[in-house]
């Protein structure tokens, strides 16, 4: 692989045959070297799943200069571990997930396997962003998705990320953009979140749906609102998911918890 162009690492959680992918590898070619590993089929709502319990397998499917695609049967986050660990000769300058079919914002974050591949090569100390498109038709038109695509990712590859930071990227569905906000993710909820019907063999299951309660319909800071008004919301997302404000705060399990020998052998039975 060559070292004069930066190597760029895409994934999805929608498949490889998915259009988003193919718009989102497409959009940034002019930007380096990109290696696609996707997963053979859909692996959403996977978020930072992995696979241990059986065999990876990883297929090339296309080969041009500067530019190729694998499949794998794993989950997102697989995808990343399979191409660092088994594929790629140098660690990518950028890892991409995308585009998502449907938007990834708020609390989505957490369940979004689009998001798990975002993390894990945050993880590794690489500057990665998901993309997602709230419209989760397949035939999608990512058009003007495309352009804002291209300028996020040409600054974060000249502008670099923080370690341990990220980006969640969601781009509104809407006849125009007004542009991008930096934002915070929304604080919100999922509600009636499966439906219960009749399945092909007449028996009674249920189908994940639901619904999102945003607490906080009118903070003009949080994702959810700049899509609404038909704004890309980019949210800078950490890995470290400590709570640092509660440390001082729950110092008092410390002397509550952590007795002495005496005192634990004080206290057994006999």
């Amino acid at each position: 692989m060559s070292e004069k162009k930066p190597l760029i690492l895409v994934t999805n959680d929608d498949g490889v045959d998915a259009k988003g992918i193919y718009v989102l590898s497409q959009a940034i070619r002019e930007f380096g070297e990109v290696v696609v590993v996707a997963p053979d089929s859909a692996r959403s709502g996977q978020s930072s799943a992995i696979t241990p319990n059986k065999a990876m397998k990883l297929e090339k499917v296309y080969q041009e200069d500067n530019f190729s695609i694998y499949k794998t049967n794993g989950t997102p986050v697989d995808c990343i571990k399979l191409a660092m660990n088994t594929l790629l000769d140098r660690k990518p300058d950028l890892i991409v997930s995308g585009v998502n079919h449907g938007s990834n914002s708020a609390v989505c974050i957490i369940y979004s396997g689009t998001m798990g591949a975002v993390m894990e090569g945050c993880i590794n100390n690489i500057d990665s962003i998901g993309f997602s498109f709230c419209d989760d038709k397949f035939e999608s038109d990512f058009a003007e998705a495309e352009n804002y695509i291209k300028r996020i990712v040409e600054n974060i590859l000249q502008n670099g990320l923080e370690k341990g930071v990220c980006l969640n990227v969601n781009i509104p569905h809407v006849p125009e953009m007004k542009g991008v906000k930096i934002c915070r993710q929304a604080n919100g909820y999922w509600t009636k979140e499966y439906e219960k019907r009749v399945d092909e063999s007449g028996n009674e299951a249920f189908w994940l749906t639901g619904y999102f309660h945003n607490m906080e319909p009118d903070a003009e800071d949080t994702d959810e609102w700049a899509l609404s008004q038909g704004y890309v919301s980019i949210v800078p997302c950490m890995i470290d998911m400590t709570a640092y404000k509660q440390i001082k705060r729950l110092s008092y399990l410390e002397e509550k918890l952590n007795f002495s020998e005496l005192e634990i052998n004080s206290s057994l039975p006999g």
